[in-house]
């Protein structure tokens, strides 16, 4: 048996606001230092990106495939000499039409098995004369549902996944656009759905709130828009051999989510997501469900709606209280803290400072990778290629023992290791202490 750590949902240079080093060999190499086995390739209906596919990639099993010899990358840490990032075809799209009397604003996981498949989708939109040059991820003038016909069309292999579904303003359950159900949006094809992609502003605990999602899988994934933020949330499962890792053994172990074979699902601390709790940015105010209620929906400062965040809406459409599912029968999960913010943190200098870059380097470098550090690694081990003060501030968010002032409104919440006596007070009043 071999584990193997998936992410799901990336993108590529050519997508808005993303980064230009996202290439096929600097990915591989971000994934190997982060100890991401499996990760989608991102945007394969831009048509450039997917002609750099065609030309870096090879087959390794059916559906999946590693770079060829001849595109890779110098590489500097030794894990990289011994590590072959593993790529699925897999990208983003936006739909936006008006459907049982709104306008749906959706983004979607849409999955192929075979670069065919993949060209064969792809032509199906620019004949529908959608314009697949302006972005990464393109925008579709159709429904979600129509979007899942037109895959299942192409090939019923490929798999759609709706995308962080509790954000306001793309996800399938979000408050600006959003449906109140799968049933709503999908109709008969609902069986077709089988996961939902959870977002890094709510985690499994609170999506087991909601029975009417006790049947479907939750995955989990990083949205990263650079190579930085690879593997921020991710999916670790457990195959038979190398032979068994393939495009619909993956799918299979989605859908099934039996957990001998998905183990668990690594996630961000939810206040840290930046539409966890309603708030206003351009007025810098934020606050939980209860206060947005009492003040009817309005920022006291400008007197304009708020955003009514994830953490709202998974109440709204809660059937069960938080914490009150049997978390013995679901998929188990794991809550971290970015290496590089927890060292930034530790010896309070920028996360982008050399100081930061050295340590964390040069834990890479002697125990793996960074999941190595943050989920498998020895205490004693990390103080000793780091410092004390770096090892007990790991141990620290392992325990879930950190203050984060949560995120709201597009923006990122802030999460701190130590914590004042004024933010300790902070962190219990919110309940951040597990």
């Amino acid at each position: 048996m071999i584990q193997q750590i998936l992410d799901l949902h990336i993108h590529s240079k050519y997508s808005r606001a993303c980064s230009k080093h996202l290439e096929l060999p600097e990915i591989a190499r971000s994934c190997a230092i982060r100890g991401i086995d499996i990760v989608v390739t991102g945007d394969f209906t831009h048509p450039k990106w997917f002609e750099h596919i065609q030309e870096s990639l090879v087959e390794h099993s059916e559906g999946v495939f590693v770079l060829k010899e001849e595109v890779k990358n110098d590489q500097e840490f030794s894990i990289l000499r011994n590590h072959q990032t593993k790529f699925l075809l897999g990208t983003e799209v936006s739909v936006i039409k008006k459907d049982k009397g709104a306008t749906r604003r959706v983004h979607h996981l849409v999955f192929a098995p075979s670069i065919s498949v993949a060209e064969k989708f792809n032509q199906k939109l620019a004949d529908m004369g959608f314009n697949l040059y302006a972005d990464g991820r393109p925008i579709l003038g159709i429904t979600s549902k129509a979007l899942l016909e037109l895959m299942l069309d192409v090939d019923e292999r490929m798999v759609m996944i709706p995308a962080h579904v509790w954000t306001p303003w793309f996800g399938i359950f979000g408050s600006k656009s959003g449906y109140d159900s799968l049933e709503e949006a999908f109709e008969d094809l609902t069986p077709h759905i089988f996961a939902i992609e959870t977002g890094l502003s709510s985690d499994p605990l609170m999506n087991w709130q909601c029975d009417f999602l006790d049947k479907i899988t939750l995955v989990s994934n990083s949205d990263a828009h650079s190579p930085q933020k690879l593997g921020r949330e991710a999916n670790v499962f457990s195959f038979q051999s190398e032979l068994d890792i393939t495009y619909l053994r993956i799918m299979q172990i989605i859908r099934e989510a039996k957990k001998s074979e998905f183990l668990y699902t690594i996630e961000f601390y939810p206040e840290e997501g930046k539409y966890h709790c309603d708030g206003h940015r351009d007025c810098g105010f934020w606050c939980e469900p209860e206060q947005t209620k009492r003040l009817k929906g309005i920022c006291p400062k400008c007197k304009k709606k708020l955003v009514v965040g994830v953490l709202n809406r998974v109440q709204e459409l809660a059937s069960r209280p938080h914490g009150s599912a049997n978390q013995f029968e679901r998929i188990p999960f794991k809550s971290i803290v970015p290496l590089p913010e927890i060292i930034s943190d530790t010896i309070q200098v920028g996360v982008s400072s050399k100081a930061v870059k050295k340590i964390y380097d040069g834990l890479i470098e002697k125990m793996g990778s960074e999941f190595s550090v943050l989920i498998h690694g020895d205490v004693k081990e990390i103080e000793k290629y780091s410092s004390k003060e770096v090892a007990n501030a790991i141990q620290k968010v392992r325990e879930g023992d950190i203050y984060i002032q949560p995120g709201y409104d597009g923006e990122f919440g802030v999460v701190k290791v130590f914590q004042s006596a004024q933010q300790r007070g902070r962190a219990k009043q919110l309940g951040m202490n597990l």
